[in-house]
């Protein structure tokens, strides 16, 4: 009975020595799995960051690459349009030498309009004479004259498609004319196309700028071709940037990241880099909230009273009303209406009346 007794005890006692031991190895297998698991895990994080570095490292050698074919590209056409200007002040200048001075010679000469000064001795930024602009056998500037002075804060309105963005495409160099003469800051936009250029900052209607580049970079670069100081683009750009409320933080991505409103307020910024003697803006609120829209008009008051030129365009005739000192009515190819606001306070509450009836009388 004894020998019985230990015999089960010891078959008990090893069977539970088996589990005891299967148990151990069981759970050695499972440490095992679950270090294998982390040991996966932490690699496979590795390979994205590795992954993802090398993504950033393509972008900003994609955007590098970028901003240098642009700048490249944007000196081989300066260069260019200096070349052509050179040249074609050459060809006149050949053409004249050998033209007899005759009476009908001698009065061809004379300009059709000098540039004077006005009453109030300031001096024309803008000045342009019989200005002639067709597509085709649309004629759409018909001789148009204007002057906008120095200190100037100048309206330009019309209705759609009477010729306002055709003028300032011209003003600008960025089109042709069939005929007449403009200067900006006493340069004349053909002959003289470079000192033009760098007289005046541009905002289109629609923000346009190099989307591939980020915000700072495509700041950088108009600040290179206007051969900007590193102190005066940095101290120039944080002072813009403030304005306009311009977050300098996503200035670092890329600006197809950018709201239109973003945008926008970049392409402020670019316009106003270089401290222009001249700044011209088409439809500049457009996409802007309410917050930039009250900035921005503090702005262009502010830069007039500096003696700097305003010229702007809108289809808000209340802001012009209230804003510009002076304005201009484009209709039929030509400035049907020109008004001094300030002498005459009376027009800011008429003009969106004077604005309806020159157009109900041409109809």
């Amino acid at each position: 009975m004894i020998n019985e007794n230990g015999g089960a005890a010891q078959k008990s006692a090893a069977a539970a020595d088996t589990e005891s031991k299967k148990a151990e190895a069981e759970k050695k297998k499972a440490e095992a799995k679950e270090k294998k698991a982390e040991a996966d895990k932490v690699k496979a994080a590795a390979n994205a960051e590795k992954a993802e570095k090398k993504r950033l490292a393509a972008e900003a050698k994609a955007a590098e690459t970028e901003k240098k074919r642009a700048e490249k590209a944007e000196k081989k056409r300066l260069a260019a349009e200096a070349k052509a200007a050179e040249a074609e002040k050459a060809k006149a200048e050949r053409a004249e030498a050998g033209k007899p001075q005759t009476a009908d010679t001698a009065e061809e000469e004379k300009p059709s309009a000098p540039v004077v000064k006005n009453p109030d001795g300031r001096t024309p930024m803008i000045s342009i004479r019989g200005l002639h602009k067709a597509y085709g056998e649309k004629k759409v500037l018909k001789g148009l004259d204007l002057d906008v002075y120095e200190g100037e804060l100048f309206g330009f309105i019309g209705k759609n498609g009477i010729g306002k963005s055709t003028t300032i495409d011209c003003v600008i160099g960025s089109k042709r004319y069939d005929a007449g003469s403009i200067s900006l800051a006493g340069f004349d936009v053909k002959e003289q196309s470079l000192d033009a250029k760098r007289s005046f900052g541009y905002v289109a209607s629609e923000p346009s700028c190099y989307e591939v580049m980020s915000g700072y970079d495509y700041l950088e670069f108009i600040a290179n071709i206007y051969q900007l100081s590193e102190g005066d683009f940095v101290s120039n750009y944080k002072y813009l940037c403030s304005r306009l409320k311009l977050d300098e933080r996503e200035l670092a991505n890329p600006a197809s990241d950018y709201s239109h409103g973003m945008k926008q307020k970049l392409c402020l910024v670019a316009s106003l880099l270089h401290n222009p003697k001249v700044w011209i803006l088409d439809e500049p609120t457009v996409g802007l909230d309410i917050m930039a829209v009250e900035e921005l008009k503090l702005m262009m008051r502010e830069y007039a009273n500096h003696g700097k030129t305003v010229f702007v365009t809108s289809h808000n005739i209340d802001l012009v009303a209230r804003l510009c000192d002076r304005v201009a009515i484009i209709n039929d190819g030509k400035v049907a209406a020109l008004y001094d606001l300030n002498r005459d306070p009376n027009r800011r509450i008429q003009l969106s009346k004077i604005f309806m009836d020159i157009y109900r009388s041409s109809t």
